[in-house]
């Protein structure tokens, strides 16, 4: 969920339901609670009213709303303010109609919190101040204390007053691709530096790791006991590594952030971009549902993740830029393909692109309802 820039992007149509479940005010997968939510049933492999239909980034980035209440206020900043986190997931689930609410937070968010130096540059992404590059660095991380997350249960909580019926998805970033942030500094193209010192300090990487999920699982459990529905770890750069490297020396530390969990029942969505050889993998790490990406179709990813896991995704951001009738070709397809899957969430491959016009994501939602009610 790291954006690198919020950029203001073209003029824009601000229609919005005046309630967080749609006009009417009731869920928008016809359920009477989050856990009979079509996102949740869908999730679980249970039968569902209609395909549900989520966008990863869809709180900020395209809405002018969303510009208008952040301007003035940093990115790590807002993330930390309770009426802020509120109103900004909200926002898109009043306007597009989703089945489901994404909390408004930041992969780096529990490092910042902890007390690691790290600015989110515009136009660049994250920075970290100090980076890690011994055993030393990595034993002077400081932990990340529950008691420190007040405000983020919060807004937890006020979410779900205001939701209703509608679920809310809490998140958090993979052990993995925090690392990479704090190995090299920043954004990578070739995460160089993370690799090497995964292979050149097997014992510090494993130490590092351990620490990021035990940050992770923090977080999480902080919005599951405050009453978030579902959670989603992103391991965003996943996709770098070799499916043995992940198996050996990243999957472990994944799956100790969803045991953290422990007996806390909601679903659990494991999504990384470019993960194509890697996605059974990521369903061995402890996840329900696969995020796919848009380089694999949904019907042969439901083959190589089979039939024990859902999926989520996956059409390209890039499809919402284009004219009409090929948004409504390639949702039809990736709707179509979704059918081979246990269970199927609708989404993107990754996030909502910025200069993305907000009435085609509603068309989109639309749309897919359509289809499943067909």
């Amino acid at each position: 969920m790291t954006p690198a820039a919020d950029p203001a992007s073209p003029a824009e149509t601000t229609a919005a339901p005046t309630t967080a479940a749609g006009a009417t005010g009731a869920a928008p997968g016809g359920g009477a609670a989050p856990a009979d939510s079509d996102l949740v049933r869908a999730a679980r492999g249970l039968p569902v009213r209609r395909t549900p239909v989520w966008f990863m980034r869809q709180a900020g980035r395209s809405l002018p709303e969303y510009r208008a209440l952040r301007a003035g206020t940093a990115m790590l900043q807002a993330c930390q303010d309770a009426d802020l986190v509120t109103e900004i997931t909200l926002q898109p689930v009043r306007r597009h109609g989703v089945d489901a609410a994404i909390l408004f937070s930041d992969i780096v968010l529990p490092l910042v919190v902890a007390g690691v130096d790290i600015e989110i540059k515009p136009g660049v992404g994250p920075v970290v101040a100090t980076p890690v590059r011994s055993v030393a660095d990595v034993d002077a991380l400081p932990p990340l204390e529950p008691d420190r997350l007040d405000f983020l249960a919060t807004a937890v909580r006020r979410l779900v007053a205001e939701l209703g019926p509608t679920p809310l998805i809490g998140f958090a970033g993979a052990p993995f691709t925090l690392a990479t942030y704090l190995i090299e500094g920043g954004p990578s193209k070739e995460h160089a530096r993370t690799k090497a010192f995964m292979y050149a300090e097997p014992e510090a990487w494993s130490r590092l790791l351990d620490r990021l999920a035990v940050s992770a699982a923090t977080f999480l459990r902080a919005q599951v006991d405050a009453g978030a529905a579902a959670v989603q770890l992103f391991d965003s750069w996943a996709g770098v590594l070799s499916a043995a490297d992940y198996a050996t020396r990243v999957l472990p530390h994944s799956r100790a952030v969803f045991d953290g969990l422990g007996p806390r029942d909601v679903p659990r969505i494991h999504f990384g971009v470019g993960t194509g050889e890697l996605l059974a993998l990521l369903g061995d790490a402890g996840a329900d549902v696969v995020g796919v990406d848009w380089r694999v179709p949904l019907d042969e990813a439901a083959r190589r993740v089979g039939p024990e896991r859902s999926l989520q995704g996956n059409l390209d951001p890039a499809v919402l830029l284009a004219d009409r009738a090929t948004v409504d070709r390639e949702v039809r397809r990736v709707v179509a393909q979704g059918r081979a899957a246990r269970g199927h969430v609708f989404n993107l491959g990754h996030g909502v692109l910025p200069e993305t016009d907000p009435g085609v994501l509603t068309s989109v939602v639309d749309l897919v309802h359509e289809l499943a009610a067909g």
